[in-house]
């Protein structure tokens, strides 16, 4: 079956739920409402991006920066303390170039993953480093850390859950519209999520769930100079979500129809009902729009993070993941006139639409990365829902029943939880500043 086949089903198959299923949502849906209060702000200028937070039992809150690569320990004020791991090579504490991840361990302990080391650092709450730990699958380091992949975390037995990488699944069916693609390759459009044990370093996997599907091509010219990669992506891909919950319980949030499936403590599934959801309709228009617009902003994304890595070539491979841009290279071009040296090249793949065909009817309900648990049990899906200001999440109980719509300030994004408040991280013209606020 071809891709634009499968994609065309797909396509079918969500129309027809949503058709049976969106009078039945708009009775049943809880009105939106604010977040609570913000009541705490760290200062600006310390952080480059809240990827993670960790709140500790005084208070105080751990925060991983991606940007800068540093580890951060703020009080209960969101005062800084201490800066425990950072960019300067040689140092004990040292952020090397990649991505590091942050895991809630056992008590007030953390886990500090680096996938460039192949090692876990075990992290007191004062940030001091108590021990080391290897990874306990090398080749699945990377994907340990968060970001594009979920939260990863321990579950009840002390077993890391995390989400694993799709891989290549064959020769691509549509090739970019320019250049010359001399070799192109397809994605799967599922990733498992894994579950690993720190002793017997025995790998289960859970389930799969559905991921964009993306043809990565590379590129030559009529010369046969390489010139490049290009990425084939569709922008209201219907896809799952995951998030590990405080009891050790597994959710799986499905994009078709938007339920939720259960792993629980004893290993049995359990699905619960569909969530109540007001799903917009795309006509012919509205899906050139999104591909428009989405081409815009991916252009956007393509020449920051090439600057950015051009600064720090070192931080390619984890900038370009946490970006969702397979495919970055960086190549030896002619040498340095002056130096004689072959300079370096950054080439950040080029983005290219899907025919508007094989867009869904109706936008789905949520992107990938958009689940994560609260210290209380539920689980908060960031929705699609259009919007006056902020995003809105919509908070689905241990039942998989929907009991909340909270609506986020403009420019925020939740990156944790503590006992009933919300850590939200936002961008400013410093860089990026934590803020703490209550849920209700």
């Amino acid at each position: 079956m071809t891709y634009s086949l499968m994609r065309s089903i797909s396509v079918l198959a969500l129309s027809a739920i949503v058709l049976a299923v969106a009078p039945l949502a708009a009775q049943q849906m809880p009105p939106v409402r604010p977040l609570g209060p913000v009541t705490h702000v760290s200062p600006g200028g310390l952080l480059g991006s809240v990827s993670m937070v960790r709140p500790l039992a005084h208070g105080g809150v751990i925060v991983n920066d991606i940007t800068r690569r540093q580890l951060i320990l703020f009080d209960a004020d969101l005062h800084k303390l201490k800066i425990f791991a950072d960019s300067a090579s040689g140092t004990t504490g040292a952020y090397n170039g990649s991505m590091g991840g942050l895991l809630a361990f056992k008590g007030d302990s953390s886990l500090f993953v680096d996938p460039r080391s192949l090692s876990m650092l075990v992290l007191d709450a004062k940030g001091d480093v108590a021990r080391v730990m290897a990874v306990p699958s090398p080749p699945d380091a990377p994907f340990m850390v968060g970001g594009p992949f979920g939260t990863p975390g321990f579950d009840a037995r002390g077993r890391i859950v995390y989400r694993g990488v799709a891989r290549p699944s064959g020769r691509g069916d549509d090739a970019p519209p320019s250049g010359e693609a001399v070799r192109s390759g397809q994605f799967a459009d599922s990733a498992p999520v894994y579950r690993i044990d720190l002793v017997s370093r025995e790998r289960e996997t859970l389930a799969f769930v559905v991921i964009p599907k993306q043809v990565v091509s590379m590129m030559r010219d009529r010369t046969g100079k390489f010139t490049g990669t290009a990425i084939l992506i569709n922008p209201m891909a219907v896809v799952d979500d995951w998030a590990l919950m405080p009891d050790g319980r597994v959710a799986i949030v499905r994009g078709i129809d938007f339920h939720v499936d259960w792993l629980e403590l004893d290993g049995r599934w359990v699905s619960t009902a569909k969530t109540p959801y007001n799903w917009e309709r795309l006509d012919d228009d509205a899906k050139a729009r999104v591909i428009d617009s989405t081409k815009s902003a991916a252009e956007r994304t393509r020449d920051a993070l090439k600057k950015a890595i051009e600064a720090n070539p070192t931080s390619a491979n984890s900038m370009a993941s946490s970006a969702g841009l397979p495919g970055v290279m960086i190549v030896a071009t002619n040498p340095d006139a002056l130096t004689g040296r072959p300079t370096q090249e950054v080439m950040v793949p080029a983005t290219n639409m899907v025919d508007a065909k094989l867009i869904a009817d109706y936008r789905p309900a949520f992107r990938m990365g958009a689940a994560r648990a609260d210290a209380e049990g539920n689980l908060w899906v960031r929705t699609t829902a259009p919007s006056d200001g902020g995003a809105i999440y919509d908070v689905i109980d241990g039942r998989g029943q929907l009991v909340d719509r909270v609506k986020v300030p403009f420019g925020r994004v939740i990156s944790g939880f503590g006992k009933g408040v919300v850590y939200l991280g936002v961008q400013d013209d410093q860089g990026a500043r934590l803020e703490r606020a209550r849920i209700r």
